[in-house]
């Protein structure tokens, strides 16, 4: 009798062990599909970055950054997940199109020559991908992948780009409201780009020249505005002396 209980205490610890032991494997099992699933978000946000960079001037020095990227993410994962052999040829050809992109010596175009798309879509599409882009840039350097002077060197380029979006949107909507005479929100909207251009930490040439040509149409504006109002005033003088004219004029006789 002893040694029955004595087997059946011993397999339930082994029931036991096992158990544990299967709920171990599954929680590693998880954790690694885990780990792979966030290195796998990291290659595809990057890959559609490239497809999004199509819209920007040609910049290799960011096309190299980005396939890193998604080659260092590759093995990551590979070393994860050793038995996808898939993964394994997926990073061959990862490493051939950093290689091709290192022979690549074609010049970056400057922010001058970015032309914003008439498109309002297309231009909201743009600065979510500079957003994004400049979001990635520091988080690339934050891993040490990223050194501290190619940082700046493309922050720098991709805020460049995202102030003449900001200033080039509203100068449009000003001087649409100056077509249409609407004087006052035309003046706002122009302010308003002069305070972006004046707030921005890095003042290029189409800074400055984006300044003088504003602030020239501002001040058409302010003699319009002026203008205007000596009208209105004389208007309203005029007005008030016919209802003098009225009220004092000698009554007629009936």
């Amino acid at each position: 009798m002893g040694i029955i209980i004595a087997l059946i205490i011993a397999l339930i610890i082994i029931v036991v062990v096992v158990n544990a032991i299967q709920q171990h494997k599954e929680k590693v099992e998880q954790e690694k599909r885990g780990k792979a699933a966030k290195q796998k978000a990291i290659i595809d946000e990057t890959e559609e970055l490239l497809l999004s960079i199509a819209n920007l001037p040609n910049n290799p020095a960011l096309v190299m950054i980005l396939n890193n990227r998604s080659l260092n993410a590759a093995k990551s994962m590979a070393r994860i997940l050793p038995e996808n052999k898939a993964l394994l040829k997926r990073i061959q050809d990862m490493e051939g199109r950093v290689n091709a992109g290192k022979a690549n010596t074609a010049q970056a175009a400057s922010e001058q020559s970015f032309t914003l798309p008439d498109n309002e879509q297309q231009l909201v599409s743009v600065l979510q991908c500079i957003k994004k882009l400049r979001v990635t840039l520091k988080s690339e350097q934050s891993k040490g992948n990223l050194d501290p002077q190619t940082f700046t060197q493309e922050d720098h380029k991709l805020s460049a780009m995202q102030l003449k979006i900001g200033v080039e949107t509203l100068q449009k909507r000003g001087m649409i409201a100056y077509q249409k005479e609407m004087l006052g929100s035309s003046r706002q909207y122009l302010e308003k780009a002069l305070q972006t251009i004046a707030d921005s930490p890095i003042q290029t040439e189409y800074c400055t020249s984006k300044r003088e040509e504003i602030q020239n149409v501002l001040e058409d504006i302010t003699s319009s505005l002026k203008n205007t109002n000596a009208k209105d005033a004389a208007k309203k003088a005029k007005a008030e002396e016919d209802d003098l004219d009225l009220l004092f004029q000698p009554k007629k006789k009936w």
